[in-house]
């Protein structure tokens, strides 16, 4: 479904000395690894509480999903429904769906009040590929673990001249992984350029000349013993069972990387979901993603320095 291609530098008259390999773009989920189609595909959810959708309900369950197997966010959703929710009046629970796609369709429409599995950044991909989608980034829950991984240095610095550097294959996270490089002190980007939306043609300074290939979530872990170095996220790597110890620099992720609870615009007035917006802004939430193991450093809380 992918090919590989070698991209060259296209910022100006200057060469940077990179290259990069790239696969063909399909967005990839933060939190999911699973591809959103490029155009709307019709998905079958059954409707959750009948004809009715429960965002309009009053005292029915308010289901918040994210992807199939991602056992923080679950966990922090599953926090939130017992701890949490009951302060603000509702019922929440936490539902697994198969993909990126199925969830927001069902947000969109109405089937779950929300998901938790995007930042505002990879939202803006979904819905440019999907137009039909009505969906909006409602408030920031938390921050994802993001940094740079390497099996062979132990520092950014030791990055030999020439060394390859993979970053993500999605738009999104590609710019977050440039960030990352700059913040390292490998890279600069061109002034004024939108750090949630850099390319490596938007490089301005590359003096140990990497060379970057564009690799998909678990390619990228996989691939880490034959690469110099990688940018990605924590809990990819830990999945893979590679130690912590590995990620030799993680800055403090910029705002427009921050997870969002999504929710359906259609929605947005209704008390349900305004009680839900409230709930996962409780204080609450944000002790729990600073002190809780089954979430700690992957999952951080806004204020992670």
């Amino acid at each position: 479904m992918s090919t590989t291609e070698t991209r060259p530098s296209t910022g100006g008259t200057e060469s940077h000395g990179f290259e990069v390999k790239q696969r063909k773009r399909w967005p990839w989920v933060a939190g999911g690894a699973v591809a959103v189609l490029a155009v709307a595909v019709a998905v079958v959810v059954p409707r959750l509480g009948g004809t009715e959708t429960a965002n309009t309900t009053p005292g029915a369950t308010l289901y918040v999903a994210t992807a199939e197997g991602n056992a923080r966010e679950q966990a922090l959703i599953e926090y939130i429904a017992k701890e949490v929710a009951p302060d603000h009046g509702i019922t929440v629970a936490f539902k697994a769906l198969a993909d990126s796609n199925t969830i927001n369709r069902a947000v969109s429409d109405g089937e779950v009040a929300g998901t938790i599995y995007q930042h505002k950044l990879w939202l803006g991909q979904v819905l440019e590929a999907n137009p039909d989608f009505k969906e909006e980034a409602a408030t920031p829950v938390f921050r994802w673990g993001f940094g740079l991984w390497s099996a062979k240095y132990k520092t950014p610095q030791e990055i030999p001249q020439g060394g390859t550097v993979s970053l993500y294959s999605d738009p999104a996270n590609e710019a977050q992984g440039l960030y990352v490089l700059q913040q390292a002190g490998l890279i600069t980007l061109k002034p004024g350029v939108d750090v949630g939306s850099a390319t490596v043609d938007d490089i301005a300074s590359n003096p140990k000349d990497l060379k970057f290939t564009l690799l998909d979530f678990g390619a990228q872990s996989r691939a880490l013993p034959d690469l110099d170095a990688a940018v990605g996220y924590t809990e990819y790597y830990l999945a893979a069972k590679i130690p912590l110890e590995q990620q030799i620099f993680a800055p403090t992720p910029p705002d427009e990387f921050a997870g969002q609870l999504t929710i359906g615009s259609t929605w947005k007035d209704a008390d349900n979901i305004k009680k839900l917006v409230e709930t996962f802004q409780d204080p609450k939430v944000q002790e729990f993603l600073a002190n809780d193991p089954s979430v700690k450093g992957v999952l951080l809380p806004l204020n992670a320095s």
